[in-house]
């Protein structure tokens, strides 16, 4: 079992008032457990489900260095006002109560788009969507690694709502971890038995070089309701196109152009 997995375990335990009332909360046997923390035994997907139901992560969440894990945990301590909703923006959850059901949509996607603060290169990143029928959330993480220095990794998390609106499905994210970022993308449903690639147009800014809004097309593939969620994280990141990790017909898609006789960026429906 990674040595992350086992550190970031013992670390969320460690804001409970002990192990055994971890144990007892998951639904796992104690001694089972303790095999997790020490890092002997890596959890089944069943046990991985449950342990990242109850901390509320995602299990590429779980993989990650424990000391960007920590990061995440300093942004949700941070103390909510109770009157964040009040006055002009207390309709916003009947706005973000989704009109239609998202609940075919739920699972994992691979994400795709030019990057604002890298020309030319295409992120890669991992969008969950989940919900409960009214209200639908997403998780999107991205790992960037410097073109030229490798060893140089910024990684950014994205929480955000998702809800069906005018026709299109859309997403309202922050950047979790710095909170210096908000973007919005709008795409169109799904009109096949079976959902595989979303299009869409989206709106934000880069969040480590400079910080130019701008609007870009990008494309959801999905990748179903259970996925292997660490072989997925070792396939995203930052990639030049021509690179196998994001197919040529996926380039064609998500690239940014404005024929002459248009004025405005859009896409079409696919």
């Amino acid at each position: 079992m990674s040595k992350e997995l086992s550190e970031n375990l013992n670390f969320l335990c460690g804001h409970y008032p002990s192990i055994a009332h971890v144990c007892r909360k998951i639904g796992i046997n104690r001694q089972q457990f303790n095999k997790y923390l020490s890092g002997q035994m890596r959890p089944s997907r069943a046990s991985m489900r449950k342990i990242c139901d109850f901390f509320g992560l995602i299990e590429a969440e779980l993989l990650l260095d424990p000391m960007d894990l920590q990061k995440i945990f300093e942004v949700r301590k941070r103390p909510v006002r109770e009157t964040a909703l009040d006055g002009p923006i207390a309709h916003l959850p009947n706005i973000y109560r989704s009109s239609l059901s998202l609940d075919r949509y739920v699972g994992y996607y691979y994400r795709y788009f030019f990057a604002f603060g890298y020309p030319g290169m295409i992120v890669k990143s991992i969008l969950r969507i989940t919900g409960d029928g009214q209200y639908y959330y997403t998780k999107n993480v991205e790992i960037l690694r410097e073109p030229g220095n490798q060893r140089s990794i910024t990684i950014n998390k994205y929480l955000g709502v998702a809800f069906y609106l005018g026709d299109r499905i859309q997403l309202i994210e922050y950047e979790a971890l710095q909170t210096n970022s908000i973007s919005q993308s709008v795409y169109y449903p799904s009109y096949h038995s079976r959902v595989d690639k979303l299009i869409g147009i989206q709106i934000g800014a880069p969040t480590r070089k400079g910080r130019r809004p701008g609007a870009s097309k990008v494309l959801l593939e999905f990748l179903g309701r259970e996925i292997d969620t660490r072989q997925a994280l070792s396939r995203i990141g930052l990639f030049e196109v021509g690179n196998p990790a994001v197919h040529p017909s996926i380039v064609e898609l998500v690239q940014n152009r404005i024929a002459d006789d248009q004025y405005v960026l859009d896409v079409e429906e696919l």
